[in-house]
């Protein structure tokens, strides 16, 4: 079976998670994206430590396709340095984990 993982990406507006993950579903690069809205994240950038507000997107693919997201979030992305981080799935409800393996099918 294709290995699933899980990529977290954060996003700077709504309106932007929704484009990040219109275009990774359109494309099947990720079975599903869900954005959880309004997260607060604190981190330290060009000498100081910031506080915003900003968009999680949790992305469901393969790692097949890693590359692929990586790619279309760079381009789609405002942030210089967009959070992306990939988290592999140890287990999950076997038909799921075939749908996401199914739907990011990279197109031959």
């Amino acid at each position: 079976m294709t290995e699933v993982v899980v990529v977290l990406v954060t996003a700077p507006d709504i309106a932007k998670a929704a484009e990040i993950a219109r275009a990774l579903v359109d494309e099947k690069i990720a079975a599903c994206v869900s954005i959880l809205p309004g997260i607060t994240s604190i981190f330290p950038w060009e000498g100081a430590t910031k506080t915003v507000t900003e968009h999680q997107l949790i992305i469901k693919t393969t790692t097949a396709r890693l590359d692929d997201l990586a790619a279309r979030v760079e381009a789609l992305h405002p942030y210089k340095v967009p959070e992306l981080i990939a988290l592999p799935v140890a287990a999950g409800l076997q038909a799921y984990l075939q749908w996401i393996a199914d739907e990011t099918t990279k197109p031959a």
